[in-house]
């Protein structure tokens, strides 16, 4: 199992999500996505995303550099 990163801070709404919808069709079943944001909404609308399309939201961290979204792909994205 691979884990991938991807930074989207200072990204506002939608582009995080899209983002996140976009490196998630690169990735297999059983991987990892860390998504490091900073739009306030991100926090509410990766985990929904995460939820429509059946991927796992195993973690959700708030740094100094913004909010940190760890998600298990369960599907191919």
């Amino acid at each position: 199992m691979s884990t991938h990163t991807l930074d989207v801070r200072g990204q506002l709404c939608p582009i995080p999500v899209i983002r996140t919808q976009n490196q998630a069709k690169k990735l297999a079943p059983g991987e990892v996505l860390e998504v490091l944001c900073t739009d306030p909404g991100a926090i509410n609308d990766i985990p929904a995303w995460c939820r429509i399309n059946g991927h796992t939201v195993r973690n959700t961290e708030t740094r100094d550099d913004g909010k940190l979204i760890v998600i298990t792909l369960e599907i191919g994205g």
